[in-house]
């Protein structure tokens, strides 16, 4: 099976690499700005596999059966320099696929989209009858993520002949994660590392992580059904508080943490309980073996042990 990845160097990408790279059923054809990246990741990776590691020029010199398209802006940093990047990159490389489909109507492509698709007013988790709430005449900079993934889904939507699942993601951490990134977990993980108490706020956010094995997991069954035009929300077992998460690296490692005052929203918007309980994924058998608080747990001993590879292009 012939698999093109595009966004090969981003965060999430690389775990869907390193889960399908071992599989000998794969044939995987990875894209990004920066070959040497990836080709640097592969070889981090072992020197057993071969895969064809291309640059975006390439993309339709070949051939694919599936299309996974990881591209994104993976830092916050990042995206608060230049908020309206996310709308050019979505654009770019959704378009990419979608004339590409075009010519190949059986591929199946997988869109990596995101919880914010919903809005960026999570003061109750998703459901089924959420609705994304856009002040028109008021759009401000923390909605433009959020509409560009809306935007993104309802132009899949249109396309009814084609096989296309959008899968929201709202919380992800692997050891891939560039520890330079401005999220909750990075910087707690830095303060563990450089033996700082940790500073954060008195609000106590709820976030959903899923684990990278239970992300492959949806992804591959994605591929297995073959004829779909959806968007599964992307669920955990179960989601974690943050005073919860808080407290179990107090206990088991000893973290120092105090609280502050003062509440600094994020670019996309303060989101209390950023997780769904929209679970139609189970339509498809997805069951995540995995609870936010045990893929943290689990890929914090990782890091600790091994470091991480946060090259992101």
């Amino acid at each position: 099976m012939k698999i093109a990845i595009l966004g090969a160097t981003g965060h999430i990408s690389k775990n869907i690499i390193a889960g399908m790279i071992r599989n000998k059923k794969y044939k995987l054809y990875l894209f990004s700005r920066t070959p040497d990246r990836t080709k640097s990741f592969v070889d981090q990776l072992g020197s057993n596999y071969v895969v064809d590691i291309l640059s975006y020029g390439d993309f339709h010199n070949h051939n694919y059966d599936v299309v996974i398209n990881g591209v994104g802006i993976g830092n916050p940093g990042s995206l608060k320099q230049d908020v309206s990047a996310i709308f050019r990159l979505t654009e770019q490389f959704d378009n990419l696929v979608l004339d590409y489909l075009q010519g190949s109507p059986d591929t199946i492509y997988i869109n990596l989209s995101s919880g914010a698709a919903y809005g960026s007013s999570f003061n109750d988790p998703a459901n089924m009858d959420t609705l994304a709430a856009i002040s028109i005449n008021n759009v401000s900079s923390k909605d433009y993520y959020s509409i560009a993934k809306l935007h993104s889904e309802a132009k899949h939507r249109s396309h009814p002949d084609l096989h296309i699942v959008d899968l929201r993601v709202f919380g992800f951490f692997s050891k891939y994660v560039d520890m330079n990134a401005s999220f909750f977990l990075t910087e707690l993980v830095s303060s563990i590392k450089s033996n700082r108490v940790f500073v954060t706020n008195r609000v106590n956010i709820v976030r959903d992580y899923v684990h990278p094995d239970d992300l492959l997991q949806l992804i591959e069954l994605c591929i297995e059904k073959r004829r779909i035009n959806t968007a599964y929300d992307v669920c955990s077992l179960k989601p974690v508080p943050k005073f919860e998460l808080l407290d179990f690296f107090e206990k088991h490692y000893d973290v120092k943490y105090q609280y502050t005052e003062h509440n600094e929203a994020s670019v996309t918007g303060m989101k209390i309980n950023y997780y769904s309980q929209h679970f139609n994924a189970n339509e498809i058998d997805y069951q995540p073996r995995y609870t936010s608080l045990e893929g943290i747990h689990q890929i914090y001993k990782s890091i600790m042990d091994e470091g991480t590879v946060n090259e992101e292009d």
